[in-house]
C-alpha cells in the first residue's frame, strides 16, 4: 500500500484509514444525522459488519491501488477518539468526502480537516481540480464549500440515503486554490 501521510491540525489528526478503525466506524457512522445525505449506495439501515464490510472490501484495497486517499479524524488532545472520517477520490466530479459523529458537528472541526486534505490534493498530488457533490439538503456542507471558495458548476437529480434530491456539484481550481492560501504553485 502506498505511504498516506498523518496530518496534525490545531484541534486534530487524521491517521490514514486502517482495519483497526472498523469498530469505531460501526459505533459512530450508523446515525441519521450522518448518512441521511450521503449516496444511496450506503446501506440503511446500516448492517452490524457494515464498517468492516467497508473498510476491508472496498476502501483498503482503493487506497491500495491509488484511487482513493482515507483518514480517521481524532481529536489532538484525546487521539483515541475517532469522531469521523474524510476522504478523496480519483473520481470524475467526486473527489472529497466526508462523515463526522453527531456529538461533534458544528464545532468547525470538518473546515478545519478539509484545509489538511485539501492542501494535500492541490500541493501534494498536485491535481488542477477539486468538484464535491453533495445533497442540496445539506446546508452545513454547502457552508464548508462556500467558506473554501468553491462555486456551484451543477445541478442534477441525486439519490441519497434519505431520497431523491437535487445534487449540487461544488468546484475550486488549483489556481484558485493557491491564490487563497497564497501558496506558492
Amino acid at each position: 500500500m502506498p505511504d498516506f501521510p498523518t496530518f496534525h491540525t490545531p484541534r486534530l489528526i487524521l491517521t490514514p484509514l486502517a482495519l483497526a478503525d472498523a469498530p469505531a466506524i460501526q459505533q459512530l457512522f450508523p446515525h441519521w444525522e450522518v448518512v441521511r445525505y450521503l449516496d444511496s449506495r450506503v446501506p440503511w439501515p446500516y448492517p452490524a459488519d457494515g464498517a468492516l464490510t467497508y473498510v476491508r472490501d472496498q476502501a483498503l484495497p482503493a487506497m491500495a491501488e491509488g484511487s482513493e486517499w482515507h483518514w480517521m479524524i481524532r481529536l489532538a488532545e484525546e487521539p483515541a477518539q475517532r469522531i469521523g472520517s474524510i476522504c478523496l477520490y480519483d473520481q470524475p466530479g467526486n473527489h472529497r468526502g466526508f462523515w463526522l459523529a453527531p456529538p461533534w458537528q458544528g464545532q468547525g472541526y470538518i473546515r478545519e480537516a478539509c484545509e489538511a486534505i485539501n492542501a494535500y490534493w492541490f500541493v501534494t498530488l498536485k491535481r488542477p481540480l477539486m468538484q464535491v457533490p453533495k445533497a442540496a439538503g445539506n446546508a452545513a456542507s454547502r457552508r464548508v464549500s462556500e467558506r473554501e471558495g468553491m462555486r456551484l458548476v451543477d445541478t442534477a437529480e441525486g439519490s441519497f440515503v434519505c431520497g431523491w434530491m437535487q445534487k449540487h456539484t461544488w468546484e475550486i481550481t488549483r489556481e484558485a486554490w493557491l491564490k487563497r492560501h497564497r501558496h506558492p504553485d
